[in-house]
């Protein structure tokens, strides 16, 4: 990603301050809508510092949902974490994961030079495929990695009709 560099004058101050801002292709003679709305989203985005997308809950750890046989598997990255920071919760078919990445301790005296991970509460709630067998639903913690095992509710199993000549 290239970025360009631009200096502001303040007179009032007379100081300079210098930003970075991200590098645009020069435009087309071509108007294109979809990317004018892209880039106003871009924009927007560094306006707030928040994606438009994302909810306004801090961090989303990302996620992992699929089908294997007769159940749901959830799989969300969670490195740093203790089980007991960690939330599941199941009430019909939906699915909420939440919980809080605390700071770790010895940060508070240091002068720190870089912080990139996300610290703070997180929620994530995903409406399910099918009902699931709440009785049977499997969590574990492994390396980081949060796994979740959610059985089909027998409902919604496929089931084989016999079909009766008369």
């Amino acid at each position: 990603m290239a970025f360009a560099m631009h200096y502001i004058h303040r007179s009032k101050r007379k100081d300079n301050v210098m930003a970075l801002i991200r590098w645009q292709k020069p435009e087309s003679n071509m108007w294109s809508p979809f990317r004018q709305m892209s880039v106003l989203s871009d924009e927007l985005d560094r306006l707030f510092d928040l994606p438009l997308n994302r909810e306004a809950s801090g961090w989303l750890p990302p996620l992992d949902l699929y089908a294997d046989g007769e159940q749901l598997v959830l799989k969300a990255e969670l490195p740093g974490m203790k089980k007991e920071d960690i939330n599941i919760s199941l009430e019909g078919d939906v699915l909420t994961l939440s919980g809080e990445r605390k700071e770790e301790e010895g940060y508070d005296k240091a002068e720190t030079h870089r912080s990139e991970r996300f610290l703070g509460r997180f929620q994530r709630t995903l409406t399910l495929p099918y009902a699931i067998d709440s009785a049977k639903v499997q969590a574990s913690y492994k390396n980081g990695v949060l796994t979740v095992t959610l059985p089909k509710a027998e409902e919604a199993k496929a089931k084989q009709i016999e079909v009766k000549v008369d």
